[in-house]
């Protein structure tokens, strides 16, 4: 397994596996602790696996947790999505960076998203399974959503939005966010 810093994302990695495949199909590794590790994080800091199914053009997102904020690691570990990350943590010397990700089940790759940053993703498969591998017990009191169709954003979907939730479609702009967070 490699791990790759995301130049648009300080203190982001995406974690490359060495999928072993052969007539059966194929046999990945899909966490390892010793390579969590070897940058720096704490592979036992992460309490809580989720998953979550779209169709084909569902869009979720843009997703953040205030106070502490949530780091977590995802996945595609079935399909493929387009997966968007969001710097918005004010210190970091990425803020408000933007980063892109081509997650699938055929690379298997995970990506390591910071506290502090939105996340979202488009299913670019008529079906996509989204592993979800996070750093603390979920708050809804703490969640925090960011219009996915936000032109400061301008996050270039693939493909048309089919289906947002009612919480995605009404979620406020970028700007309207941070303007929350300063008060």
């Amino acid at each position: 397994m490699k791990a790759t810093e995301v130049p648009e994302i300080a203190g982001a990695y995406l974690f490359e596996p060495t999928p072993h495949s052969d007539e059966r199909g194929f046999f990945s590794r899909t966490f390892d602790a010793d390579v969590i590790l070897s940058v720096g994080l704490d592979p036992c800091a992460f309490v809580q696996d989720s998953v979550s199914r779209s169709a084909k053009g569902v869009v979720r997102g843009l997703h953040l947790r205030s106070g502490a904020g949530e780091a977590k690691l995802v996945r595609c570990s079935y399909g493929r999505i387009f997966d968007v990350v969001v710097d918005l943590r004010p210190d970091s010397p990425t803020y408000l960076g933007r980063g892109y990700f081509d997650l699938s089940d055929r690379t298997q790759a995970t990506l390591y998203i910071p506290a502090g940053c939105a996340h979202g993703f488009q299913a670019l498969t008529e079906t996509a399974d989204t592993s979800y591998r996070i750093d603390r017990p979920h708050d809804p009191a703490e969640d925090v959503t960011i219009a996915f169709d936000d032109p400061e954003l301008a996050v270039p979907w693939p493909l048309p939005a089919v289906s947002v939730s009612q919480r995605d479609r009404e979620a406020p702009s970028l700007a309207e966010v941070l303007k929350q967070e300063e008060s």
